[in-house]
């Protein structure tokens, strides 16, 4: 039996509602999500498979300028992304006009013959008049990418998006898959424990310490009903220690339930979840702290 397989890049501005999307698709917790930018820090693969095709969706971090380390690293991610992909999708908050940055990406793209598409998110913040206003404001684009749509909230013309995509990949042999179809990411489940405990961090700490702060999962024990879990927050002063840690701990105890509570619905066992905090000053740019965190900015 022929499919339609090959791999998708997901890039945008951050906040654009690309981790959001690949969740609705893969109809798993694929990528974290907070409204907070610059969520997501490495590229996290999501594949869906349907009967007609394997689809292997590449979530990058948000197009940003390069600062410390870290940001260095995430725009190289984003780089080797695109480096050998069939399609790539361009995803843009449709509330937002679109600028010089993502029209160059098109630009760019479309003239080395790679599939675009437009993916206009967050279609359910306006209605049908407004988004034939806006669809009008991006037709200068039509002769060089697809333009669609859509809202992973509502999952609105998601179905619509993978038929638009399936457009474009090649076909090959069910035998012939990139990917088993039982895996949805490339993703450790222990990768994805420090993935949901940062996010519950993002939610529930002020705005100037997210982006201080990295997970390191020390242990990770799955035994046969129950996961044991020992996770270090690593934050940059000794300020945002006491902020991360709460009034008698309470809010480090917060991040640490709404974490192991998300957890469990993945691994579907009881979750022992153990968190600390560790002030690393400029962690962000020591190289070697970033290596054991799993940014190898050499490797990307």
């Amino acid at each position: 039996m022929k499919i339609k397989c090959g791999i998708v890049a997901l890039v945008g501005k951050p906040n654009a509602g690309k981790s959001s999307l690949v969740n609705a698709i893969i109809e798993e917790k694929v990528s974290i999500v907070s409204p907070k930018p610059q969520t997501t820090r490495n590229n996290i693969l999501g594949i869906y498979n349907s009967s007609s095709s394997q689809i292997v969706f590449v979530d990058t971090p948000g197009i940003n300028k390069s600062g410390s380390g870290l940001d260095n690293y995430m725009q190289k991610s984003v780089k080797g992304a695109t480096s050998d992909i069939n399609v790539l999708c361009l995803v843009h908050d449709i509330t937002r006009d679109i600028d010089k940055t993502e029209k160059g990406i098109i630009e760019d793209f479309s003239s080395k013959n790679i599939p675009v598409i437009l993916v206009l998110t967050k279609a359910d913040l306006l209605d049908t008049e407004k988004i034939a206003k806006k669809l009008l404001e991006f037709s200068t684009l039509q002769n060089k990418c697809e333009i669609i749509p859509l809202s992973s909230l509502k999952h609105k013309n998601l179905d619509e998006f993978i038929k638009l995509i399936e457009k474009f990949l090649p076909e090959t042999s069910a035998e012939n898959k990139l990917f088993n179809e039982e895996y949805y990411t490339d993703k450790s489940l222990k990768f994805i424990a420090s993935e949901i405990i940062r996010e519950k961090a993002l939610y529930l700490l002020n705005d100037e310490i997210p982006h201080g702060i990295a997970v390191l999962i020390e242990n990770y024990e799955e035994e046969e009903n129950i996961v044991n879990i020992d996770a270090v927050i690593i934050c940059e002063k000794q300020s945002h220690k006491g902020i991360i840690l709460g009034k008698n701990g309470e809010m480090l105890k917060k991040i640490g339930h709404n974490a192991r509570v998300t957890i469990q619905k993945i691994v579907q066992k009881k979750v022992m979840l153990n968190i600390f905090v560790k002030v690393k000053t400029n962690w962000k740019n020591n190289l070697d702290i970033l290596s054991i965190l799993g940014y190898n900015i050499n490797e990307v």
